[in-house]
């Protein structure tokens, strides 16, 4: 076995390959850019090494200073993760030329399936199911229109090189294809050093399934079921189950049998991940296509970790060791179900815009029965913009499908993130929606149920009176505490128990009886229910329990009330004693100011392009600049019809959020 392992990579990954190597007895060593000195991964491991400046490019990507840094510190054997050089054919070959370990696939596989066009190829050849289109070279934007005329729109153009949702275009017509084409080839040299893109069919209601395979180098390979992974944004992955609540086990083993032998047709071993393309209108099990062959780690490898009992990043430090996996198929079983949401640095509430910035308070729910967070930050830690927005991976498994769903509904309630915009509200509207707990899923499913963007998860009137009571009990506790500090004057007078409050539309009138950890709280003259509560004040999250039914959530003072937040959104709840809510006065809205004469950056980026200049006239819809904001490029068109007043910004910027790049005359 290895006796010092490297990990070439950084945050959550790097985390979870060393506790892993930890408990092996295997030393470990990170490497870190400057942006990361302080990072956690940083502290964990037993040596450190500094690569350099912050962007990738300079550090990360440098294979000759990984290298020189494994030699330095004497590690026998480098883990890679996933992105970065985890997918560099290159890298894996430098690594056997320096007698140095790599802990994944052969190099040989690595480029047979890293190519997407070639690996298309050679999965038709090992008799795997593939999606029409056209794999060879296209020449330009003419030639790809022709193309995509002949395959029938839709079509998605894909840089050959890709991966994790970057290099990605849908085509619905010539017009699209006209437009994307070229970005697509930029997004592919500029992301993995290759412009070359293919085309082909788009599957209609398409599910998004994924087969875990294992092998060693003694000849076995393996499938470890499914990943269900359609709940994307931008075909960024936010939500993975397993198994898939559409697979049946006939299903399984047919996609599951074809990854095994794509696996052995390229002579593949350690872990790796064949993406399928599913048509959810297809009830036979048939309907199932190759996408490409992940060959690394997966970021949702844990979901097949809790239902598997299976460690694969222990599985594939054995395997790179030269150990056979003492494993056979039918070894493999499924116990339970398990949910990963991923928690992004980005506003849904702004059109999930990236957020940057310091945590200033970071405490992710508590890790026990069923729970798993997978992290790589800190609190006081910074988001920065050289790298992926992803903070943490919230786990969690349960006996069934909806127990693994109110599980991660109840961690999201506990999950405490401050200082940059994130994504928890709205992981928890996603585990609370109908269609998903169904398990209706297509890769469309955000864009179908949140056509106009995010502003909360609804509430129903049950949850807002559960609020409405934890508010009063709230408010009730501050009296009480107030009541009690030194220097008052006068003999202790009862505390008023009624209370008035008026939470989403509602106006509700409370009684509250009862003395200690349990009151009795009755609303607008129904019987009294039992509510306890944990709640002191500044205190971050609390837990209630009412009539029997617990949950957690955050509560914070603010003018004139309580502003609570669960179960994806947040509930500013107004508490008045009875004869001040007859007097209280509502807020006037303001009005916002007029914003449609200025294109506005709508997030922290570099600005590439600018389609226009100074006088220039310009129609509804047409693009005025292009961002790109973590490697991605975003088109800013004109809301309107207009001419270019004024022009504030130059290629080659970098933009703050609500930057004006120009000004509409």
């Amino acid at each position: 076995m290895f006796k010092k392992i490297l990990v070439a990579n950084r945050g959550e990954i790097a985390c979870r390959v060393m506790r892993t190597a930890r408990r092996m007895g295997i030393a470990t060593v990170a490497v870190y850019s400057d942006a990361d000195a302080r990072s956690p991964h940083v502290a964990l491991a037993d040596e450190a090494v500094r690569l350099g400046p912050a962007p990738a490019a300079e550090s990360y990507l440098r294979a000759d200073l990984i290298l020189e840094a494994a030699r330095a510190t004497g590690a026998d054997c480098i883990h890679p993760g996933y992105g970065f050089l985890s997918e560099r054919e290159s890298f894996a070959r430098a690594c056997e030329a320096a007698g140095i370990a790599f802990v994944g696939p052969p190099p040989a596989a690595i480029a047979a399936m890293g190519d997407k066009i070639q690996s298309k190829k050679l999965a038709a050849e090992a008799g795997v199911n593939v999606v029409p289109g056209f794999l060879g070279e296209i020449a330009d934007t003419d030639h790809a229109v022709r193309i995509a005329g002949e395959i029938g729109y839709p079509v998605m153009m894909k840089a050959s090189a890709g991966g994790g949702g970057k290099g990605m275009r849908l085509a619905w017509s010539e017009k699209d294809v006209r437009e994307g084409f070229e970005a697509t080839r930029r997004e592919g040299l500029s992301s993995f050093g290759d412009d070359r893109v293919f085309i082909e069919k788009f599957i209609e209601s398409p599910r998004h399934i994924e087969i875990q395979v294992l092998g060693d180098k003694h000849g076995t390979i393996l499938y470890l079921g499914e990943r269900e992974c359609s709940i994307q944004r931008r075909h960024q992955k936010v939500v993975e189950e397993a198994p898939s609540p559409f697979v049946t086990p006939q299903m399984r083993r047919a996609m599951g049998e074809q990854a095994v032998a794509l696996a052995r047709a390229v002579g593949y071993f350690s872990a790796g991940t064949v993406e399928l393309i599913v048509s959810g209108a297809d009830t036979s099990g048939q309907g199932f296509y190759f996408l490409e062959m992940n060959t690394r780690l997966q970021v949702e490898h844990p979901v097949t970790e809790m239902v598997t009992g299976l460690d694969l990043v222990e599985a594939m430090i054995r395997v790179a060791a030269g150990e056979r996996l003492g494993l056979a198929q039918e070894d493999v079983t499924l116990s339970g179900w398990s949910i990963e949401t991923r928690v992004y640095a980005e506003d849904p509430y702004r059109g999930f815009l990236p957020s940057t910035g310091r945590l200033v308070r970071y405490a992710p729910p508590p890790v026990g029965e069923g729970v798993r967070v997978d992290d790589g930050v800190a609190e006081g830690g910074e988001v920065s913009m050289f790298y992926d927005p992803m903070i943490a991976k919230l786990v969690t498994h349960g006996e069934t499908r909806e127990a693994a769903i109110d599980r991660q509904i109840e961690a999201l309630d506990r999950f405490e993130l401050e200082g940059v915009g994130n994504n928890v509200d709205f992981l928890s509207a996603i585990m609370q929606h109908e269609r998903f707990r169904a398990g209706a899923l297509t890769t469309g499913f955000i864009a179908e149920e949140y056509p106009d963007g995010f502003s909360g998860a609804p509430a129903s009137d049950a949850l807002k009176r559960r609020l409405a009571m934890i508010a009063a009990l709230a408010d009730l506790e501050r009296a009480r505490r107030a009541a009690t500090i030194d220097g008052q004057l006068g003999p202790a007078r009862p505390l008023p128990r009624a209370r008035v409050v008026e939470i989403g539309g509602l106006r509700l009138a409370l009684e509250i009886s009862g003395t200690g950890s349990e009151r009795m709280v009755g609303v607008d003259g129904a019987p009294p229910v039992p509510v306890s509560m944990d709640y002191r004040p500044a205190q971050r999250v609390s837990e209630a329990r009412i009539g029997g039914e617990t949950m957690a959530l955050r509560i914070r003072r603010v003018s004139g009330g309580y502003r609570l937040t669960a179960r994806g959104a947040a509930h500013e709840a107004r508490v008045y004693l009875p004869r001040a809510a007859d007097l209280a006065r509502h807020m006037i809205e303001k009005v916002p100011p007029d914003l449609s004469r200025f294109l506005i950056c709508p997030m922290p980026g570099l600005l590439t392009r600018l389609e226009v200049a100074e006088g220039d006239r310009f129609e509804a819809g047409q693009p005025l600049a292009v961002v790109e904001a973590m490697k991605m490029e975003n088109i800013l068109r004109a809301p309107k019809a207009g001419t270019v007043g004024k022009v504030n910004a130059a290629v080659g910027d970098s933009l703050a959020v609500d930057a004006v790049i120009l000004e509409i005359a």
